[in-house]
């Protein structure tokens, strides 16, 4: 039993579930939870448990990958590639590594070498691969080629051997370490979004339509439901926008963007800086990662000396049911009954509080006594929404689209459901124009031209009072003082200020605050978006005048 407070934060859960598990290398993976509007989260560390969970008990939360590693080969202990080992094959039975028949057929056989062993014709029947649940669309075609290679190539190969070639086979994909995001580009087109160790990608169909690298991100950012990508390909500025159905989601894309960028493109975590989601005149949503870099991860694991902790892997039983696959890596999440108090002391709880909290709340995680992950599965409530729909459905994965099953979207729908998603919030802002009374009409005109009337009343006093000070009718007051006065103070620090910017934008000191303002996403917005354009106006209206003096 895991016992928190109310201000308990999601570092002292998260940190709990890796040391029942003896993880060390955990930087890697994180806490997801669903939210009642169907929005899925990624647990902060940095704040409250509770406040997060705004649904009733009991809580379901997921141990999940949140950072896929960018070379599996330096990770160093066995149990953190097992953990990666089942993601990744969560993720082939979700459909979210898209892939040709041919690497298919050697994920499939991998995953069944890891399971059984070797090839036994004793013990295996002719349809032994059908026993096992690894692709939403598993064809007779791709097990006959599963259990050619299981028989062939892959014998002598340890679970952890064949967990490895898995992950290297995996990593090698586009879409290794993809969390599909559903969105709409500019013209009405589903794409999914996503963030891999590389950088930002986009797919449609089975086609990668757009990578940027993250060292050519200069700024993410959202407003609304209208996500912003800003980054600059071959020395040209590339804007990309896309539309997601809810402000819930876009925001949940982008701090996913936000984290991705920080932990596979920074060098020292001292680096990170917090980033707004707006531009640089506006408050928006800041955001910070808080965390090590893929490189400090790198880095520390070289530094384990332990002796590496023992893996418990799942029975064969468990791997082949799909919903044992799902089970492996939730924790239910659940307040104990407190004991009913006195109605003394629920009268002055009451009057303390409008809604009543207990104090000390005792939440059930994984039990201590086995640390095994497939044992934890067993004592488990499966994933309630999800799972149903992963059992109840026949999922779809191809090899000529990428569709990942309904599971991975913000809010789970029926086939199709991704149009449905954002025709259903097109069509309620429709019939809300719809709605519009002539009376409302006609009463938002009347106020329209009141409120023309009394802006012209104060343009003409306005004009009427510079007047009587041009011809030394009326005295300045004290209120036209201060106003002139703070024109004076802001012009002097325009003044001021100019050339500090003048040398941050053309030239090449090297310094180190300057250098570390030039790096700031703000700054590069500007100059890329703004200062740039006007430099180049500015330059074509000089040589235009140039060259009509040299005519003349």
């Amino acid at each position: 039993f895991v016992f928190l407070q109310r201000d308990t934060k999601g570092q002292f859960l998260f940190d709990h579930v890796c040391n029942h598990y003896s993880l060390l290398e955990k930087d890697y993976f994180g806490i997801r939870f669903v939210d009642p509007e169907k929005q899925r989260h990624w647990l902060e560390f940095n704040k409250s448990i509770l406040k997060q969970m705004k649904s009733h008990p009991p809580y379901t939360v997921c141990f999940r990958v949140k950072f896929y590693p960018h070379e599996p080969l330096k990770i160093k202990e066995e149990l953190t590639r097992y953990l990666l080992y089942l993601q990744i094959k969560r993720d082939i039975f979700h459909g979210r590594l898209l892939c040709s028949f041919s690497d298919a057929a050697y994920l499939g056989a991998y995953i069944v070498q890891a399971e059984l062993g070797d090839y036994d014709p004793e013990e295996h029947s002719d349809d032994y691969i059908s026993e096992f649940k690894m692709f939403p669309k598993q064809s007779q075609k791709l097990e006959r080629k599963i259990t050619e290679i299981h028989k062939s190539e892959l014998r002598g190969q340890c679970p952890a051997v064949a967990e490895f070639n898995l992950l290297q086979k995996a990593h090698s994909l586009e879409t290794y370490g993809v969390d599909p995001h559903p969105c709409k580009d500019s013209t009405g087109t589903t794409a999914f979004l996503g963030f891999t160790a590389t950088g930002f990608v986009v797919f449609q169909g089975n086609k990668r339509i757009h990578l940027l690298k993250w060292a050519d991100i200069c700024k993410l950012k959202f407003e609304g439901k209208t996500f912003y990508v800003i980054g600059v390909q071959k020395e040209k500025k590339v804007v990309l926008t896309y539309h997601t159905c809810t402000p819930a989601a876009c925001k949940h894309l982008w701090k996913c963007g936000v984290e991705n960028q920080a932990f596979y493109k920074y060098a020292k975590s001292s680096q990170i800086k917090t980033v707004s989601s707006s531009s640089i005149f506006f408050k928006g949503s800041r955001f910070r990662y808080n965390g090590r870099v893929a490189k400090e991860v790198i880095e520390a694991s070289l530094k384990i000396q332990r002796d590496p902790p023992e893996v418990h892997r799942s029975s064969i039983a468990q791997s082949r049911s799909s919903q044992s696959l799902t089970r492996q890596l939730i924790m239910n999440v659940e307040p104990l009954q407190p004991q009913v108090p006195s109605p003394k002391a629920l009268e002055e709880r009451s009057l303390r509080d409008e809604v009543p909290v207990p104090e000390r709340i005792s939440l059930e995680a994984p039990a201590l006594k086995e640390p095994s992950i497939g044992e934890l599965g067993e004592k488990l409530e499966p994933i309630t929404a999800e799972e149903d729909k992963i059992k109840g459905e026949p999922l779809t994965i191809s090899e000529l689209v990428y569709s990942p099953s309904t599971s991975v979207l913000p809010t789970p729908v029926e086939d199709g459901g991704i149009d449905m998603l954002f025709e259903s919030s097109m069509r309620r802002e429709r019939e809300k124009e719809e709605t519009d009374s002539f009376e409302e009409l006609e009463a938002d005109e009347t106020a329209l031209l009141l409120a023309e009337e009394e802006e012209m009343k104060e343009v003409r006093k306005v004009l009427n009072q510079s007047y009587d000070l041009l011809t030394g009718n009326k005295q300045l007051n004290a209120f036209v003082r201060s106003f002139i006065r703070l024109l004076l103070v802001s012009f002097g620090l325009l003044v001021l200020t100019f050339p500090l910017l003048l040398v941050l934008l053309e030239s090449d000191v090297d310094v180190s605050f300057l250098h570390e303002i030039r790096q700031t996403p703000e700054f590069e917005e500007f100059h890329y978006e703004y200062y740039c354009p006007l430099r180049q106006w500015v330059a074509c209206k000089i040589n235009f005048i140039l060259d009509k003096l040299g005519c003349s």
